[in-house]
């Protein structure tokens, strides 16, 4: 995966977030530990993807809610680490916010925004909004 940061839009999302998916009291029960309670399936049942995805971790998502997501991202301990949207270039618009953005996990520590040229599920190209529960230096439990 490209990671390759969309300066204006990193800026604009995250300003357009104002952590509005920090603001969320508390996490959703039914998700903090994998895997999660239906409607969420997990990717590499939907795609052909691997069940564990180095950089994200294991990856549930509600169909319904396909291409976008959230997905939500699991360490090698089945516990929810992100959330993930992943929001196709041509549905970007100038009027596009990106506010309100749902955080299952509870608060957000930090947001990543990287470019993706498409793979199995989303295959134009898209950017990754990673919305983060854990600490930078938590990342690595979903490195490889």
């Amino acid at each position: 995966m490209i990671r390759s940061f969309l300066t204006a839009t990193a800026t604009a999302a995250a300003l357009a977030l104002s952590f509005g998916a920090g603001s969320a009291v508390a996490a959703e029960p039914s998700v903090q530990q994998a895997p999660p309670a239906a409607p969420y399936k997990a990717v590499s049942s939907l795609v052909k993807l691997p069940d564990f995805i180095p950089g994200l971790g294991q990856l549930f998502v509600d169909p319904a809610t396909l291409p976008a997501g959230p997905f939500l991202g699991y360490d090698h301990d089945g516990k929810l680490v992100s959330t993930t949207y992943m929001i196709p270039l041509s549905a970007m618009k100038a009027d596009m916010n990106l506010h309100d953005l749902k955080a299952p996990a509870g608060t957000v520590d930090h947001v990543d925004i990287m470019y993706n040229a498409g793979h199995p599920g989303v295959a134009e190209p898209h950017i990754h909004i990673v919305l983060w529960n854990v600490p930078v230096s938590q990342e690595s439990r979903v490195a490889k």
